[in-house]
């Protein structure tokens, strides 16, 4: 009846919301791990010349 659906809607909820606070968990663990990573090794992490947009097109051609 319904008193089961809302115990397995309840239940559902739940559910997601502890393997969703689980994955937010893990993804903040490897984002700490990394940008721990990059702090102690600065030097594998250099940053790029910057480059003006007409440096990274090619010229442009037009087809006859």
């Amino acid at each position: 009846g319904v008193h089961r659906q809302l115990l397995l809607a309840t239940a559902g909820w739940f559910a997601g919301y502890q393997i969703l606070k689980y994955a937010e968990y893990k993804h903040a663990k490897v984002d700490r791990e990394l940008f721990e990573y990059i702090r102690h090794h600065p030097e594998d992490f250099k940053a790029a010349e910057k480059k003006r947009i007409g440096q990274l097109l090619e010229d442009f051609r037009p087809i006859h």
